[in-house]
């Protein structure tokens, strides 16, 4: 809907109301789930065959902090 919206109104009207309620800490990173997939989707950088994240992610972070036993059950690119 974002994306439909801003391609008819003008971007000094719109303005979006985003969800924050799932944003949370995660190892020292502010995360904002809602707020990056309104952000990666308005710049034409999402992942159109996930629905969150870029496209083109390298993965090279999550890979680096499995070799190093972290956490990796939420995806950093």
């Amino acid at each position: 809907m974002a994306l439909g919206l801003s391609h008819v109104v003008a971007a000094d009207e719109l303005t979006f109301v985003v969800n924050t309620g799932d944003d949370f800490q995660h190892l020292g990173f502010h995360i904002s789930p809602d707020v990056d997939t309104l952000t990666y989707t308005l710049a034409g950088r999402s992942n159109q065959d996930t629905g969150w994240g870029t496209e083109n992610e390298s993965w090279h972070f999550m890979e680096a902090l499995e070799e190093l036993g972290e956490p990796t059950w939420f995806l950093i690119g």
